[in-house]
């Protein structure tokens, strides 16, 4: 039964990194996307006096989006910001304690993100019901719903992949250096 659960623990974990990483992969793509209307932006403000109508609200849109999207990738790679300076210290003399705090902290944020799902769901359903937008009519607008439904998606996502590595062996706190530079003469 032991090797069943550890099978079915590990598929899921890959299926959320594939989906972690391609989460990220679009959010590159709404960043990229984000320096086309930018730079359109301020090309025809400049050359043509005429700027882009909505720029701002494509920008506002395009940074939640882009923070929802590469989230769960983040928290994949443990690169989420923290200070875990005192866990690395700690690793070497007590790796057991250390694995506990880890996965104490990842519990805390799974919890953490799961309420985060569960509040930003009830506001994707009525943003979805009452079609609510954002900017200005006649100039430029867009429903709120797909933000709501990407900060939904992304907090389910991030709390399975905390609730996994629950699951999985805790990994071991690196210290983070920057890279040595070899002196050339």
């Amino acid at each position: 039964m032991q090797n069943v659960s550890g099978h079915i623990v590990g598929a899921l974990a890959r299926s959320a990194d594939r989906i972690a990483i391609a989460a990220n992969a679009v959010g590159t793509l709404v960043v990229l996307g984000l320096v086309a209307v930018v730079n359109f932006d301020v090309i025809a403000r400049g050359a043509f006096n005429a700027p882009f109508l909505g720029a701002v609200e494509i920008v506002q849109f395009s940074m939640v989006l882009i923070v929802f999207l590469q989230l769960p990738d983040v928290v994949r790679v443990n690169r989420l910001t923290r200070s875990d300076g005192f866990l690395v210290v700690m690793a070497r003399r007590m790796p057991r304690l250390t694995a506990a705090i880890t996965h104490l902290i990842e519990a805390v944020s799974a919890i953490f993100m799961t309420l985060i799902a569960i509040a930003a769901w009830p506001e994707f359903v009525e943003m979805w019901h009452t079609k609510d937008y954002f900017g200005v009519p006649g100039v430029f607008t867009a429903p709120w719903w797909p933000i709501k439904l990407a900060i939904f998606l992304s907090a389910v996502l991030c709390a399975v992949i905390f609730a996994l590595k629950i699951l999985l062996p805790a990994h071991k706190p690196e210290l983070i250096r920057a890279p040595e530079h070899e002196s050339r003469s």
